[in-house]
Parts: structure tokens; sequence; C-alpha cells
């Protein structure tokens, strides 16, 4: 029996023509980058690509290195019909925790969207509050290209934020690891405790606030205290 070869062949702009079909016209994808960092906003983009577009190269931004998706990004913002950007920052990903935070970044990057959409197409995610028509499509920055184009103006974005904050807080090396949850990350984390860009809630960040309100004696002091236990007894 021979076995058969199947070809990934990438996002397609299938789900973007069944949506033209169905009547609609100006069809945007929605995305997300940075649900998962113990730092930084989530940052969600909304792009309207023109009628049968191709974007050579396009994928899942998380598949990308970072100079394929600069490329793309440079090629998306010039080829787009429209694109908006918002993003929730790490106060807001605490206080509603950062599902809510992501749905909230998606309505502002709609909300700055020229021209308004008549359809989404979004990545396996709900929005009870929006009002245009959708489709959620499970793993969509992997299947369909409106999506994947706004997973990489999403990250692109996300990423050049962090490297701004890196420039603020250099001993932390946002420019390396964007935030995520990386050992160098939560070596510099236990180092120096969290900055304010930290997602409090997060498990990491919140145990190294409990390690510092509680530091461990140092060696010197248990030494001590143990001598003189000694010297009572």
């Amino acid at each position: 029996m021979t076995a058969r070869i199947v070809h990934f062949v990438g996002p397609t702009d299938e789900f973007e023509r069944e949506a033209r079909r169905r009547g609609y016209r100006r069809i945007a994808g929605l995305d997300e980058a940075g649900r998962g960092p113990l730092a930084g906003p989530v940052v969600a983009s909304a792009v309207v690509l023109p009628s049968r577009c191709r974007l050579s190269g396009c994928d899942d931004s998380k598949l990308l290195t970072e100079s394929e998706r600069e490329e793309l990004y440079l090629v998306i913002t010039q080829r787009a019909v429209g694109i908006g950007i918002g993003s929730a920052s790490e106060q807001e990903i605490d206080q509603l925790n950062i599902l809510e935070a992501t749905r909230l970044a998606m309505q502002r990057a709609l909300a700055g969207l020229r021209p308004q959409p008549d359809c989404l197409l979004i990545d396996a995610i709900s929005l009870p509050a929006c009002s245009i028509p959708l489709r959620s499509i499970i793993k969509g920055d992997a299947l369909c290209m409106s999506v994947a184009a706004a997973s990489i103006v999403a990250k692109v974005t996300r990423d050049r934020l962090m490297a701004e904050y890196h420039r603020q807080y250099p001993h932390y090396n946002f420019l390396s690891h964007k935030g995520y949850c990386t050992e160098e990350h939560l070596q510099q984390l236990a180092t120096h405790g969290p900055c304010l860009i930290h997602r409090r809630t997060y498990a990491p960040v919140a145990e190294a606030i409990a390690h510092s309100a509680h530091p461990r004696p140092a060696a010197s002091a248990l030494w001590k205290s143990s001598g003189q236990e000694r010297d009572n007894s």
C-alpha cells in the first residue's frame, strides 16, 4: 500500500471567497499576539485585504522568523485596504483576565479599522459584544489569509513595543524573549522582582512578588541563628 503524501499549503483566501459568495464585501481577519507572556500588553489587529489577494510566504506568525514577519508586515501594510490595531495593557489583563482583555484589544482594533468591515474572520475566539457577523476558525492563522495577515501585524506591533520596554527595563532583556516565560526571564524575575509592565496575576510573577515580600534569610544569617541556638543549649 502506497502512503499518500499530503502537502500543507498554508493560508489561502478560501474563507474570504466563501464570504464574498454570501454577499459580504469588506471582510476583515482578526487575530492577537501576546496572550501568554508574563509582561507587556496583548495586541490585536484587524486586516482587510483586497479581493483575491496573494501574500507569498504569509503564514501563522509563530511559524515565521522575525525577519520574515518584518518583511511581510511591510507588504501587508502596503497592500491592505485597511488595518486596525488595538491593545489591552497589563493592568487591564490583571483586572479583567486575559480572555476578556484579548476581546477588549480586538474591539479596539475593530474600532480603529477604516473602512469598517461587514464580516469578520477570527482565530478561534468569540466576541459576544460584536454586532458584525463573524466566523470563528480553529487555527485560523494557519488556514485563512486575512487572519494570518492580522497575526503578523499584531505580532510585529507587539514585538516593537517590547523593544521599547527593553530600553526602559534593560535588565529583563525583553528584546530577546518579548516577555514570554523563558528560563532567562524567570531568572531575571527572581533576581530583580517584577517591573511595572509585569502581569501580577500570572503565576510566576505572583510567586516572585510573594518571594520578595517574604525573602529567605541569607546564609550568614542562618548560620548565626544556628550558632546562637547551640550556645543557648
